[in-house]
């Protein structure tokens, strides 16, 4: 089939490669000239496992092409997928659509036959109605149908979440599309994929109740981590014995910083923003944003109990900042936070992370990128381990660091304290 991705951003750009190497005619659109050239040339500008190796290879078979011209891209598809951004709007917790309806009124301009129009987009409950509307005022309604197909794409994890994914889910008010969609996504099916098809609102809906209920869970086990500290018990122990629930499941509880990345932040505001619109309390999911705002605040004094109120001077060796590993992202990232209170202290940081420096923390006083795990290390007074990196899961502490009154924090919990404390140095974790 031949595919349009307007958006090349992580949806846009994971899922329009995925698909082509599937076999389907793909054409990621940006308005970014720079970007596009770019990924012609096999540059990659987000960090995602395999991804650098599928665009070559599928750019080279020519079953994925690379353009800034939108209206010419739409033409010479039939399904035209809506992979904008939808962050959230500047003092307000709903979010900002702009983008998706920009897309749609361009869409609408070079509708020559019949297309269908997907929101891969993250986007509240009846967007898929308004931009109907919009598409309606230039096309009749019988050349086009809009679909709601929402990703759940893990950074880190997109590539395989794609090809092997729990469910695919296709909201769609006519029977038309959703024979064409299943018929796109028959190699995923046939691989045991569930096909849900539902209405267009529900799998708007899907989408942000998703993510809402696994920020929740995040946010139960920070909380449980919390009173494990205070009763000197091991929250790993309580993540295995509830999680071995089928009815809870292990995934996402585990616990650490505050949960950060492209989706949970701005997902959970948006639902309880779209669910005030039609005067409906989400009391939980409010009680989650507000406990996730204060985490990192918690992390902060904590680092500062360790401590004992003595930061000045001291050396902080940071051990990843993005919000996860196996990514760049860092938005809402803990490190945000944890990394200027420090600098504020008087705390010299020196912090690693595999991809690179980061333009956050530029600007901040006594702050500086190391070029490795040792050089981070060297001289530290406490470790501080962020992002559970491969990289950082078998680190000799001993070989690194002389330093043997050096501090590990163990924000992550994937190191075993007993271990730690036998070769000499002091260990924190998270609810332990």
């Amino acid at each position: 089939m031949r595919l349009c991705m307007i958006g090349t951003g992580y949806v846009g750009l994971v899922s329009g490669v995925c698909f082509s190497d599937l076999g389907n005619e793909v054409i990621c659109v940006d308005k970014n000239i720079n970007k596009i050239n770019n990924l012609k040339k096999g540059i990659i500008p987000i960090y995602e496992p395999g991804l650098e190796e599928l665009v070559l290879k599928n750019y080279k078979n020519k079953r994925l092409n690379f353009s800034t011209n939108l209206k010419e891209s739409v033409k010479k598809s039939d399904i035209i997928f809506i992979c904008v951004g939808t962050p959230t709007k500047k003092n307000s917790n709903s979010a900002d659509l702009s983008q998706v309806y920009t897309a749609g009124k361009e869409i609408s301009k070079s509708i020559n036959k019949y297309k269908i129009i997907i929101n891969k987009s993250t986007v509240p409950v009846t967007t898929g109605d308004d931009l109907e509307k919009i598409i309606s005022k230039n096309v009749n309604k019988k050349y086009f149908s809009v679909v709601s197909n929402p990703e759940f794409l893990r950074e880190g994890e997109a590539i395989r979440d794609f090809v092997y994914p729990d469910r695919v889910i296709v909201g769609s008010n006519d029977s038309k599309s959703q024979r064409v969609l299943k018929s796109l996504y028959a190699p995923l099916i046939s691989k045991g994929a569930k096909y849900i098809s539902t209405n267009r609102r529900s799998a708007e809906l899907i989408k942000y109740a998703s993510n809402a209920f696994l920020a929740t869970k995040v946010t139960f086990i920070n909380e449980i981590a919390n009173l494990c500290e205070k009763i000197g018990i091991d929250v790993e122990d309580i993540s295995i014995g509830i999680g071995l629930d089928k009815r809870i499941g292990s995934r996402f509880l585990r616990a650490g910083p505050a949960y950060g990345g492209s989706c949970f932040p701005k997902d959970t505001k948006a639902i309880v923003s779209t669910a005030d619109k039609f005067k409906t309390n989400l009391s939980i999911i409010k009680s989650v944003i507000k406990s996730n705002n204060i985490r990192s605040d918690l992390l902060s004094k904590r680092v500062n109990f360790i401590l004992k109120n003595k930061i000045k001077n001291k050396i902080v060796s940071f051990l990843g900042v993005t919000f996860k590993a196996n990514t760049d992202d860092m938005r809402d990232s803990s490190s945000l936070k944890l990394i200027p209170f420090l600098s504020k202290k008087g705390a010299k940081i020196k912090y690693y992370d595999p991809t690179g420096s980061k333009k956050e923390f530029r600007k901040l006083k006594n702050v500086e990128f190391s070029s490795s795990i040792k050089e981070s290390l060297k001289g530290a007074d406490i470790a501080i381990v962020h992002t559970e990196w491969n990289d950082f899961k078998s680190i000799n502490f001993k070989k690194f660091s002389k330093n043997k009154k050096l501090i590990i924090y163990d924000m992550r919990n994937i190191y075993s304290p007993d271990k730690i404390k036998k070769h000499g140095f002091k260990y924190f974790g998270i609810g332990r």
